[in-house]
């Protein structure tokens, strides 16, 4: 299962949120989306759980919850859409 994570602390590290995750079964990865061109942490990010019900467990567990001084927003994540608006227009 897919996990999205947002409202993260731009101090949040991976290795912070595998932790947290941990308490509710395996994680398989964990990413935090940084930008590009700085490097900073854009305050969001993804973890994968291989087993469905420790991931519902997950989000159950972590959403609403306090880390870093920020509130925890967990949920599914959901497929990217890769239309993107290009000045009005959809090509």
């Amino acid at each position: 299962m897919n996990l999205y994570c947002g409202n993260l602390n731009w101090q949040t590290t991976e290795a912070d949120l595998q932790a947290a995750f941990e308490a509710y079964g395996e994680v398989s990865s964990v990413t935090i989306i940084k930008d590009k061109y700085t490097g900073q942490s854009r305050g969001f990010g993804f973890v994968e759980m291989p087993n469905d019900s420790e991931g519902q467990a997950a989000i159950e567990g972590l959403n609403g919850k306090e880390i870093d001084g920020r509130t925890l927003k967990v949920d599914m994540a959901r497929p990217r859409d890769d239309t993107r608006d290009r000045g009005g227009r959809n090509y």
